[in-house]
């Protein structure tokens, strides 16, 4: 081993950095190499800056700014030069608005759009500007224009459940307005059968002002005092229309549009704290139960179906206790924005307390760090692991909705964001925001993404109310690939000699943790000149075979401040904690059904038995088939070239040595990457044993069972003092 490559094993192993060739990379502006070509965000189009929709209770709640414009340009914009100028135009002043949101300016869309039109044509024709003023106005669209930012997931999501929750209070309203009306019809009806509402002033006011003019009331009322009945109601149950009357206009629920407040204000249902909500929903309990109450009372005297023989006793003993999930799901829901949590906000017991409560709470948690080191076992990291516990733990009550995503991935879960907010039990949004303090750099955009990316906080959402199951209930199909380990892209770059060269790059844990500055001492730069083909990507150590070779080291590529390329040596601290990082994304997979280990096993064996029906079948075939007549002279020849061609059959094998029936092997893979120096294959594509003595028992029993023909017979151990011996021989003895 050359001393250079010495240098690098000893920092890969122990973290210390040691004297150059080595290089810290504190303080000069590195950055993973995938994200070099996302310096300005600004020139680019994506789905920020966003605005959110008013009144869009019937459609999305936010709209990309970019989808917005491009769906302008179809529409205004004709074909041919003209049509073309007129895109470049609005392309131009939707930049100025992206500029704009990213250097801090706010404002709804309509104003931003104005202000850049007039940037844009400042100098230029001014009918260029109306025709642009008018553009705008045809979006269709207008509200507060957000970019991706700390402020904006709290933004988004209260703006989302305020939407949400305005269909539901206009339909309340339209109940109690209606039952409203319905009780006041039964009063002025009463009203107009009392001796006051038959004489000439009572009828008078009982009739619109613009008919007043056409009745004679006195003499209506001199017929009225004879002809007319005095069918009054009854004491008790005009104090009940009176007492639901009061309860339907005083509660504090559901307040009346344009109708001015009474002396308590509507209840606020929007909490920064768990306590205060839960505490909130406590007190209003019995005014819940009130409201209820009345609407039904209300209900039934509308309909003329109270019944105060079977009524009466009902409604006396209602209370907070008698209220049913459908009386609840009536009620506005809470929300609860908790910003700036810690990565153990899954400790929080009044945060699990509210989410098992029973009422309907959506709960916003935001992460704003989530490599945050564990100060236990001497600075073991813990990078990746913490960051779902809240989440997983919140799948474990059941019917809780729960939605996990980075704020640069929310705009792409709208949809689920909505079926969160709108599903009638608890939910759970938990939303890492990236602090500017901790992002390197790095716009907050970026430093979000590349939390999802790295599967550090993968996105996932489950809705209990979706299915029975869990394959129905939970879903990871927002994150890049989730089907592959880590997520693979295309980097092109120009040598030493300005050629182009194109490699797939992985995207890692360690890739996101170098965009920290505060874990710089987990990396060492290496010059260009100390390169080696000994050096192997960080995306690939974590193949089966690759980090059990001697002489070897990870690295990871960035770039520069002056977008020079570089190799960063990544040490096992944080190699261990990506495997971490890689072990929990395996247990989402699972549950998302992807790579799920039981279902593996499963179709292997249901493989096997297929295989050996076929080959039951082909050999009865073969013995009930009549010999073939040979024929002269070219017989033994034929038989020759055929016995050229077959493949030689398997010799017979001890049960206690190790083989693969070769013959049979379908090219799977999967052996030769659990072990590619143990296992390996012939000139066609076939497995073989390569050296029994490159890797261990336990890999044997491991491939003969995964193996989907059952091909791989492990035979008896060589190493007698290998760990778990007794369990892994009774694995191999279907095998054997």
């Amino acid at each position: 081993m050359d001393a250079s490559l010495q240098l690098q094993t000893m920092f890969h192993l122990t973290g210390r950095r040691p004297a150059p060739p080595l290089v810290a990379v504190e303080g000069i502006g590195l950055r993973p190499a995938l994200l070099a070509r996302y310096r300005d965000l600004a020139r680019l189009r994506y789905d920020f800056p966003l605005v959110l929709v008013e009144s869009g209770a019937n459609g999305p709640v936010a709209r990309s700014l970019s989808d917005l414009v491009s769906e302008l340009a179809r529409n205004v914009a004709s074909a041919g030069p003209t049509g073309e100028a007129l895109r470049k135009q609005l392309l131009n002043v939707e930049r100025r608005i992206r500029r704009a949101v990213a250097g801090g300016a706010s404002g709804r869309l309509s104003a931003l759009w104005k202000q850049a039109v007039a940037e844009v044509t400042a100098t230029g024709d001014p009918r260029v500007a109306d025709t642009l003023n008018h553009a705008g106005r045809t979006l269709g669209v207008d509200g507060e224009v957000l970019d991706c930012s700390e402020a904006m997931p709290a933004r988004l999501l209260t703006h989302a459940w305020r939407n949400v929750q305005a269909a539901k209070l206009s339909q309340a309203r339209a109940e109690i307005d209606s039952l409203i009306v319905r009780l006041n019809d039964i009063l002025r009806a009463d009203f107009v059968r009392s001796g006051a509402g038959r004489t000439a002033e009572g009828l008078k006011t009982s009739v619109g002002t613009r008919q007043q003019g056409l009745f004679d009331f006195a003499m209506m009322s001199r017929l009225l005092a004879h002809t007319s009945p005095d069918s009054r109601l009854s004491a008790t149950r005009r104090r009940r229309i009176d007492w639901a009357l009061s309860v339907l206009r005083s509660q504090r629920f559901f307040p009346a549009a344009g109708v001015p407040g009474h002396s308590e204000p509507a209840y606020e249902f929007s909490f920064d704290t768990c306590r205060g909500a839960r505490q909130a929903f406590q007190d209003r309990l019995p005014a819940m139960a009130e409201l209820v109450k009345a609407m039904s009372v209300a209900e039934l005297e509308g309909s003329g179906r109270y019944d105060e023989s079977k009524h009466d006793a009902f409604f006396d003993g209602f209370d907070a206790g008698s209220l049913s999930p459908q009386d609840m799901a009536t009620f506005p829901d809470y929300f609860v924005s908790l910003r700036g949590r810690p990565t153990d906000a899954a400790k929080d017991t009044n945060l699990l307390e509210l989410l098992s409560s029973g009422f309907s709470v959506k709960v916003l948690v935001e992460t704003d760090d989530i490599l945050q080191e564990s100060s236990a076992g001497q600075g073991n990291s813990s990078f990746g692991v913490r960051s779902v516990q809240l989440a997983s733990l919140a799948i474990g009550l059941n019917d809780t909705f729960v939605l996990q995503s980075t704020s640069s991935n929310l705009l792409q879960m709208q949809g689920r964001v909505l079926q969160g907010l709108a599903t009638a039990g608890p939910a759970l949004f938990s939303v890492f925001t990236p602090s500017a303090a901790h992002a390197g750099g790095l716009p907050h955009y970026l430093a979000s993404a590349a939390a999802m990316q790295s599967r550090a906080f993968p996105a996932f959402s489950y809705d209990p109310a979706a299915g029975a199951e869990l394959a129905s209930r939970f879903s990871l199909d927002d994150n890049p690939q989730p089907d592959s380990d880590w997520p693979v892209a295309k980097f092109e770059y120009a040598d030493a000699g300005l050629q182009r060269v194109s490699e797939e790059l992985s995207f890692t844990l360690a890739d996101f943790v170098a965009t920290d500055s505060r874990y710089a001492q987990h990396f060492a730069l290496v010059p260009h000149g100390s390169w080696s083909g000994s050096m192997t990507p960080i995306g690939e150590w974590f193949r089966p075979d690759a980090a059990r070779e001697e002489g070897r080291v990870p690295y990871l590529l960035a770039v520069d401040e002056h977008d020079v390329l570089q190799r960063l040596i990544v040490d096992d601290k944080l190699v261990q904690a990506a495997r971490r990082c890689l072990d929990n994304w395996h247990r989402l997979q699972e549950l998302g059904g992807v790579h799920n280990s039981h279902a593996d096993r499963l179709l292997a064996r249901e493989r096997a038995v297929w295989d050996e029906q076929k080959r039951q079948e082909l050999a009865a075939l073969a013995s009930a088939a009549p010999p073939a007549a040979p024929t002269p002279a070219a017989a033994p020849q034929a038989a020759v070239a055929d016995a050229a061609e077959a493949p030689a059959p398997e010799p017979e094998r001890s049960k206690d040595e190790a083989y693969i029936e070769t013959i049979r092997c379908s090219t799977c893979n999967e052996c030769t990457q659990l072990n590619g120096q143990m296992f390996a294959y012939n000139e066609n594509k076939q497995a073989y044993i390569k050296d029994l003595k490159a890797g261990t028992y336990r890999q044997l029993v491991e491939a003969a069972e995964g193996c989907q023909l059952s091909i791989i017979h492990p035979g008896k151990p060589l190493n007698p003092n290998e760990p778990g011996l007794a369990e892994l021989v009774e694995r191999a003895q279907p095998f054997l």
